[in-house]
């Protein structure tokens, strides 16, 4: 029986997913984790506890443990793990991407500079430490800006900022998330970066011995305007020309290899305006949340499953991603609060095509929307003959729904 490693932190959407598609395969799961679960005691050999961002101590713990229990494989679930997964499957000679590349990928810093080295069009940009002057900064930027961190995720600290005047209070703000959410012995450092406007994409793809295999391309129907970024709905397929979706897939090609990316998933952030086809960012992991659900392939078969065959060495299936339209709509957190109810369920769920519907923070917790925030409500599932018809559903489903927050 193949042996998997998986990489889960203790803030994810993903675990169930995941283990649910090892289960399908019949492969052994290890779940590495920075913290002990409940269900530890019953796990026997079958948890590692990890700490992410020590790579070097955690690595040497993973070989010790594959030289008494053989791993196949080491997968990230999410991007917090994927350094030290790239880095533990170099020690034990497994497939795997670079490490510098997995680094690349989690520093836009680093990202932006091989983009451009890379002749990519993406924003200009400059690295600030949190404890730099905004104050001098302000009259030496472009507007409008985008104020980010360096390696946060799901859009937590970006901050869109229009004018020198109204830069130093969006700077402390976001120096104010790094300080909160950087780890220890993390870079505390913030991006400012040119506004790009236009129609923002997504790709999701695998990467085989350096060959980029597209599994979707995605719409995002919703303005990403600012002043913060908070993603809504993704739709596949694309609407897009042939020639538009042959240029992006081409982008996407050409940015994983700039970064030095060779195998695994990844998943690609683009912009498409009258200037051309703008590269954002491109991680080095599958897409966040649940939304992967969206995706079915071949008979069935899910994402996660062909993240772990891939990984695991296994074959491969026929996986043409399903026929019908698909799409998801990560619901926003609509105030700051106490999550008493979300109301209309019921009738969301009925409207025609709406597959799916899962809230993900139960009543009495606190809320903090975006920037500040890394949490989604929950997230809405949606089929349909076209992709017209899958975002009509979830708009409409989405306006039946009534959040209850007490502030």
């Amino acid at each position: 029986m193949a042996r998997i490693l998986l990489l889960i932190p203790s803030r994810t959407y993903r675990t169930h997913d995941f283990m649910e598609a090892a289960a399908r395969l019949g492969v052994e799961v290890v779940v590495g984790s920075e913290h002990r679960p409940a269900l530890a005691g019953l796990m026997e050999d079958r948890h590692l506890r990890l700490d992410f961002h020590d790579v070097e101590r955690s690595t040497a713990r993973i070989v010790e443990y594959s030289g008494r229990h053989p791993l196949r494989a080491v997968v990230a679930v999410d991007d917090s793990g994927t350094v030290l997964a790239a880095s533990a499957a170099q020690a034990l000679g497994l497939s795997h991407n670079p490490v510098d590349a997995v680094r690349a990928a989690r520093d836009k810093a680093r990202m932006r500079e091989r983009f451009l080295a890379a002749g990519l069009a993406t924003p200009a940009f400059i690295t600030l430490g949190v404890d730099a002057d905004p104050a001098t900064v302000a009259g030496a930027i472009r507007y409008p800006s985008v104020v980010k961190p360096l390696d946060l995720s799901g859009s937590q600290g970006v901050i869109r900022v229009d004018d020198p005047g109204s830069f130093p209070a969006v700077f402390q703000r976001v120096a104010a998330i790094v300080a909160t959410c950087e780890p220890d012995g993390g870079r505390p450092a913030l991006v400012v970066e040119d506004f790009i406007p236009g129609e923002e994409l997504a790709v999701e793809a695998l990467l085989r011995d350096g060959e980029l295999e597209v599994l979707a391309i995605f719409d995002k129907p919703d303005p990403l305007n600012g002043p913060f970024f908070e993603e809504t709905i993704y739709v596949t397929p694309s609407r897009r020309d042939a020639a538009t979706q042959a240029r992006i897939i081409e982008t996407t090609r050409r940015a994983a290899h700039a970064l030095g990316l060779r195998d695994g998933p990844i998943h690609a952030e683009l912009r498409l305006n009258a200037a051309g086809l703008w590269m954002l960012e491109l991680a080095a992991r599958s897409i966040g949340g649940l939304c992967s659900r969206t995706l079915r392939f071949g008979s069935g078969i899910s994402l996660e499953e062909l993240i772990l065959r891939h990984a695991a060495g296994l074959p491969l299936p026929a996986h043409e991603r399903e026929g019908r339209a698909a799409g998801v709509m990560m619901l926003p957190i609509p105030a700051a609060g106490r999550l008493r109810a979300v109301e209309g369920q019921s009738e969301a769920r009925q409207v025609p095509g709406i597959d799916g519907l899962v809230i993900t923070i139960p009543p009495n917790e606190t809320l903090t929307p975006l920037p500040e925030g890394d949490r989604y409500l929950g997230f809405m599932f949606a089929r349909g003959e076209s992709p017209a018809a899958v975002e009509a559903g979830l708009r409409q489903a989405h306006a039946r729904l009534r959040v209850v927050v007490d502030g």
